[in-house]
């Protein structure tokens, strides 16, 4: 693959109670461990930076599947959760996508969902490596 944008950022510090930086200043943050994990809290963790790049590519993916379909979604969105739990002797994270294409009725919405999911680079990037689950919870017919 050559890349057609490269982004760069650096962790200092801690690691997950540290901080985080872009080169080009645009993401600039103080990261705690969850309470869950053990740590202080009060601050953003990378479960959370992941969460929101996956519902960003994904539904950057989606429109652009529902475009070359012409097919209008309405007011779409993508919510992300990951989650990061013990797997093994280490841990491992899952990811839920809650799909939301109020304009595109469900057997549609389906198939573009499906599409997007072969397109998107965070999909392909953790496919077979962890548990994604790509929930349709909202479509025209709904």
């Amino acid at each position: 693959m050559e890349p057609l944008y490269v982004a760069h950022a650096v962790s200092s510090g801690e690691g997950r109670n540290g901080r985080v930086a872009t080169d080009d200043g645009l993401i600039d943050l103080d990261l705690a461990i969850q309470k869950e994990l053990g740590g202080p809290g009060g601050k953003a963790n990378p479960e959370q930076l992941f969460a929101a790049g996956y519902a960003a590519c994904f539904h950057s993916a989606l429109q652009l599947i529902a475009r070359q379909a012409k097919v209008d979604l309405g007011d779409s969105s993508v919510e992300a959760s990951v989650g990061i739990g013990k797997e093994g002797e280490g841990f491992g994270l899952n990811a839920i996508l809650e799909v939301s294409t109020p304009g595109a009725v469900r057997d549609v919405a389906e198939g573009l969902v499906e599409k997007a999911h072969l397109v998107c680079p965070y999909s392909n990037a953790t496919r077979g490596n962890i548990s994604v689950e790509i929930d349709l919870v909202q479509t025209a017919d709904d």
